[in-house]
């Protein structure tokens, strides 16, 4: 009998596609290589951005992991409602925001929640609107090493903020945040190099903190990219997200990590526009419409498919004349990037035993759950 490939579902015929599907045991072989690539879980404090969903987030925690980082209000308040111990709020909150971060420190007192400010104006403001709440927030200076999006320059500024912070009443500085996601060579030894670069500053500036009496600053570093790198840094907390699911992106980019595809999108041939072409259920609001369009979607059973076209939600594909497909055959497609095309949908169906399992909601790509 032939053996069928990992991805394979026998009751496909009861999956409406375009579909996303995750398959656990997958899920929780990723967590376990994340844990052995650092060896101890107290330096994890995985980005939930990726998975969205209390039951990935779950395995996180029933292996051990503590810590979590997230992006959104609502990645926070999953978290919190699997009584998440630890959760940082990667992002400066500011105007509204605030409001709702500090809604969560009451609702959910079990969860201790952080966050990230890179300027006095913003952590003043949250410093008074924790104050007339009567908490006090938990907060990491977000430095800007190189992605130039937000965060301050790691020079001696962020120690004069660092300082400011410690005397207003509302807010705790208590470590150092940066994320250098821009550091993608697929040359792990240059990848290094740059790394140790960017990460020179931060550890200066955790001595300088050290040395003008304020406690270990706890530094959180990087993301996928640097995380085998970090990893080797006793002290620091890594938080990769998307070693989870992982995708094409970063199994093409970053062959030395040993992460396994655990979440495709299954979709199906719907029309046969000209001898040569096929066009597929998997538009823009499939899978992540970003990149250049041969490279969106990989389709495991029929890797030669070339991606000619894309709308909201067709996909044309060039299979060449004499081509064997068929209307409603079924693809595999394995994603180029897998966390805005998880956004994507509402829920994800597990695949155990080559069969539909169950459902897992994507609770968390709403902007909005109860705060």
């Amino acid at each position: 009998m032939e053996q069928r490939p990992w991805y394979w579902i026998d009751d496909v015929a009861r999956l409406d596609t375009p579909a996303l599907v995750v398959y656990p045991n997958r899920v929780k072989e990723n967590i376990t290589r994340l844990v052995n690539t650092i060896g101890d879980v107290n330096r994890l404090r995985p980005h939930v951005k990726t998975n969205k969903s209390r039951e990935a987030s779950q395995l996180l925690l029933d292996a051990g992991i503590r810590k979590f980082k997230c992006a959104t209000i609502a990645e926070a308040e999953m978290l919190a409602m699997i009584d998440a111990p630890d959760v940082l709020l990667a992002y400066q909150p500011n105007g509204t925001k605030i409001h709702r971060l500090l809604s969560l420190m009451v609702k959910y007192p079990k969860t201790q929640f952080s966050c990230l400010v890179d300027n006095s104006i913003t952590a003043r403001e949250l410093s008074d609107q924790a104050v007339s709440d009567n908490l006090i927030v938990p907060v990491y200076i977000d430095l800007n090493v190189g992605m130039n999006r937000t965060g301050t320059t790691p020079d001696t500024a962020v120690l004069t903020l660092y300082h400011e912070l410690s005397l207003l009443a509302g807010v705790k500085p208590v470590g150092l945040h940066a994320y250098d996601g821009h550091l993608r060579n697929p040359d792990m030894a240059v990848r290094t190099v740059e790394c140790d670069a960017a990460f020179q500053p931060v550890q200066q500036l955790s001595e300088a903190l050290l040395a003008q009496g304020f406690a270990q600053p706890v530094l959180v570093m990087g993301g996928s990219p640097t995380f085998p790198i970090h990893a080797h840094r006793p002290g620091v907390e890594c938080s990769p997200g998307t070693f989870i699911y992982w995708d094409r992106g970063y199994q093409d980019g970053l062959p030395e990590q040993p992460f396994l595809p655990a979440a495709l999108v299954v979709a199906r041939v719907i029309s046969l526009p000209s001898s040569s072409t096929l066009c597929i259920d998997v538009g823009h609001k499939s899978v992540a419409a970003e990149g250049v369009l041969p490279q969106r979607i990989t389709f495991l059973n029929a890797p030669e498919l070339v991606a000619v076209g894309q709308s909201e939600e067709h996909l044309v594909v060039e299979a060449g004349e004499g081509h064997p497909y068929q209307i409603d055959d079924v693809l595999y497609g394995l994603p180029n990037h897998i966390c805005p095309t998880v956004a994507l949908y509402e829920r994800a169906y597990t695949i155990e035993n080559k069969n539909i399992a169950g459902e897992w909601l994507t609770i968390a790509r709403d902007r909005k759950i109860s705060v």
